[in-house]
């Protein structure tokens, strides 16, 4: 595993300091893991957008369900 350096304000460091109970390395690894989880969901709807946005063809997703159900009859 990585070290990673976080600088806080004293006054945060010293609120952190009293909550002995919190293990601050885990808030931070969660926190961080969100935050990369949030940019790569964001990434690929861009990518899932300019797709769509670049298709020459029009697509609708019901229509396609309602030639597949005809197709099965």
């Amino acid at each position: 595993m990585s070290n990673v350096t976080v600088r806080v304000p004293e006054e945060l460091k010293g609120r952190m300091k009293r909550c002995k109970s919190v293990n601050w390395s885990e808030v931070a690894r969660k926190a961080f893991e969100d935050a990369a989880r949030k940019e790569e969901i964001q990434r690929a709807a861009e990518s899932i957008k300019n797709l769509r946005t670049e298709s020459k063809t029009e697509w609708d997703g019901a229509k396609e369900i309602r030639k597949w159900r005809d197709a099965a009859k």
